[in-house]
């Protein structure tokens, strides 16, 4: 079973080992050196599984997994000197599916990369199917966005919303709800984040974005997404 694995470990010693060894057994392998790194290179490219060293710099592999849990369901296998129990408990409670702790034999790093990537594809449910509002297409196995057959490129939290209203087009959300909806995506939140990504995507996915007809303002409320049908659904 060959996957994409991201191997998130600041020794590069250990990390050019568990590379070597995954490469080995087939998997295509990128290695970071940071937890920052780590949740970025996850974002870009979702991996099959993540191999998460806990001492790191700028966010720890704790930090990391406690923020991706939040996000999705990717199989993590933590990496640490600790070896306490509460060490061990910590990180499976934020939601680590295996632990090694170090020095390991990266034969043993590969079964246990095997078996969770064995156990990931049972678990597996079937695709997010992709949603279509109008001239709208998002499709979130992908995380691909296209109006009107263009391809159109989004950062994390514009997907995040614009997959929230896709969702359940019509429907108006607030913009409380729609912060919910960029927790771990945006690093810094404010009342203004949810009006700061609406006013860019319409730049993306309006065909006139000074007059939308695709993401609408509900004065009081907030926002909802339309079929843009016939355009007589437009902000004032």
């Amino acid at each position: 079973m060959c996957a994409h694995v991201v191997v998130a470990e600041d020794d590069e010693k250990q990390a050019e080992l568990a590379r070597r060894y995954l490469e080995r057994e087939g998997h295509s392998v990128v290695v970071v050196g940071d937890g920052r790194a780590a949740l970025d290179e996850v974002r870009r490219q979702p991996p099959e599984l993540l191999v998460l060293d806990v001492m790191m710099p700028t966010v720890d592999g704790l930090d990391v997994c406690r923020i991706l849990r939040r996000e999705s369901d990717l199989p993590v296998l933590m990496l640490t000197a600790r070896s306490t129990e509460d060490d061990l408990l910590l990180g499976l409670d934020l939601g680590a599916d295996d632990y090694m702790t170090k020095p390991y034999s990266p034969r043993e790093l590969v079964a246990r990369v095997r078996t969770l990537l064995r156990r990931s594809q049972r678990n597996r449910p079937p695709d997010d199917p992709v949603l279509r509002v109008g001239a709208l297409r998002v499709d979130p196995a992908r995380h691909e966005v296209s109006s009107d057959g263009r391809q159109v490129d989004c950062t994390p939290g514009e997907f995040a919303l614009l997959h929230a209203m896709a969702a359940q087009p019509g429907r108006v959300f607030t913009r409380e709800q729609l912060l919910g909806h960029l927790h771990g995506f945006d690093r810094y939140i404010t009342n203004r984040t949810v009006d700061v990504h609406v006013m860019n995507l319409r730049k993306k996915i309006e065909p006139n974005p000074r007059r939308p007809s695709r993401l609408i303002t509900v004065y009081g409320v907030g926002y909802k997404l339309t079929d843009a049908g016939d355009g007589s659904d437009r902000a004032r």
